[in-house]
């Protein structure tokens, strides 16, 4: 399982509670050393948004993404995805400016966006939801999950 732009870890913390071996990666110092002794992550700290993308060659059977958006390495990410890899991602789109941060169109999805890239991925959607949410704080959201067959 990958935990992409894991943060504090809470999803790889999870994961890694019901029985998953969890790679966790961000590029925040201080929240990949908090995850460095948790059994059944391994956490590294990498450059999610340089010109070379650290995980090339990789694959994980789950990909679990939440408040990140990084478009020029969205189709990388989807090519992370395993055969029968299930995909989890959530994220802010467009009208959360009224709300907070992100604000900036560059960090926020349009309608439909996560549904479209998961398609032309080669992905079947299995869940997807988008629009404003109240919990746990009012923002607008858009989020995802899939497969790949």
């Amino acid at each position: 399982m990958l935990d992409l732009a894991c943060g504090g870890g809470r999803h790889a913390r999870l994961l890694a509670g019901l029985g998953f071996e969890v790679a966790a990666v961000d590029r925040d110092f201080e929240a990949i050393l908090k995850l460095q002794n948790v059994p059944g992550i391994t956490a590294t700290r990498l450059d999610l948004e340089g010109d070379e993308w650290p995980l090339a060659g990789r694959s994980f059977d789950g990909i679990v993404v939440t408040n990140y958006l990084w478009r020029a390495r969205l189709p990388d990410v989807l090519a992370l995805l395993a055969s029968g890899g299930v995909l989890i991602y959530e994220t802010f789109m467009l009208g959360n400016e009224a709300y907070g941060k992100p604000s900036s169109p560059a960090f926020l999805l349009r309608p439909g966006e996560l549904r479209q890239v998961v398609a032309a991925a080669g992905l079947r959607e299995i869940a997807f939801e988008e629009g404003y949410t109240a919990s746990p704080k009012p923002a607008m959201r858009q989020a995802i999950c899939a497969v790949r067959e």
